[in-house]
């Protein structure tokens, strides 16, 4: 059943989502996400923060320009467009590395894909704006759908979750986007009460199902703060432990703020079921 497709082409770089991980380092080019908001605000800082995140392993660099954060205040797509653009065509002109815009809004993914950006991040999953997919299908780049809705009450969890996320698929192939460049998200932290996240967690290796790579973006999120009772900057730990699991239950990217400890945790798991070094 499992076929997961071999290698995808990100940018200029190769990944082979079936049988390695790769970190996913994040870029809140914000001034109010939950967790880094206003840290990287400024270019030297954000360009800064990217060559750290490379260099401690991330092989992508995920950036977005509207936090996503409960109760956040949503900006206009042009402001969206005008903080992302310089930011995109920076680290593309000074680092080798994929770029992934993490946005929803049709006009702000394509102004990203125009100016350089290698990867399309949507945490509706093609299913606020359908002109996201659009731009995929036009520019025919990988994208990430993620796992969202406004309901957060479910009857059957699991069988509700991968039917959300046949639909998002049942969109891309409806806009001729290519099947052997979407990643699965599972949505950790969206759409769900904190009880469905664990859940999903739980239950990652069920999206197999779906036949395509997982990304799982479990970073620094609230689920892990109530777990343990702390606040955003001590979730690290917890953070790390999502990353081990998701390595052992299939998952193939990995999108976090803290990149070497999970970069580390990442290919120590991974040593361990591949039983070399």
């Amino acid at each position: 059943m499992e076929r997961i497709r071999n290698k995808m082409k990100i940018g200029n770089k190769n990944f082979d989502l079936k049988n390695d991980c790769y970190i996913m380092g994040i870029l809140n080019f914000t001034p109010d996400s939950f967790s880094d908001g206003g840290k990287w605000n400024d270019m030297d800082s954000a360009l800064r923060h990217v060559e750290e995140m490379i260099h401690e392993g991330a092989a992508i660099i995920d950036i977005g320009g509207e936090s996503t954060r409960p109760g956040h205040i949503q900006i206009t797509e042009q402001e969206e467009i005008e903080r992302i653009v310089p930011v995109i065509r920076a680290v593309k002109e000074r680092f080798d590395v994929p770029v992934s815009i993490d946005s929803y809004k049709g006009s702000v993914v394509l102004a990203a894909l125009e100016c350089g950006a290698d990867m399309v991040n949507d945490i509706w999953g093609f299913k606020y704006d359908e002109k996201v997919a659009e731009a995929v299908a036009k520019y025919d780049v990988p994208v990430c759908l993620m796992h969202n809705r406004n309901n957060t009450e479910y009857t059957d969890f699991v069988k509700e979750w991968l039917d959300d996320m046949r639909g998002c698929i049942d969109i891309a192939k409806a806009h001729g986007v290519s099947m052997d460049k979407i990643v699965m998200d599972p949505g950790f932290g969206f759409g769900k009460k904190p009880e469905h996240n664990l859940i999903a967690m739980h239950h990652l290796d069920k999206m197999k199902e779906l036949e395509l790579p997982i990304l799982l973006g479990t970073s620094r999120k609230s689920t892990l703060g109530l777990i343990l009772d702390l606040p955003v900057e001590e979730r690290v730990e917890a953070t790390v432990a999502t990353t081990v699991y998701g390595v052992a239950k299939g998952a193939s990217i990995f999108r976090v703020h803290d990149v070497k400890e999970n970069y580390r945790a990442m290919k120590t798991m991974q040593a361990i079921l591949r039983e070399h070094i």
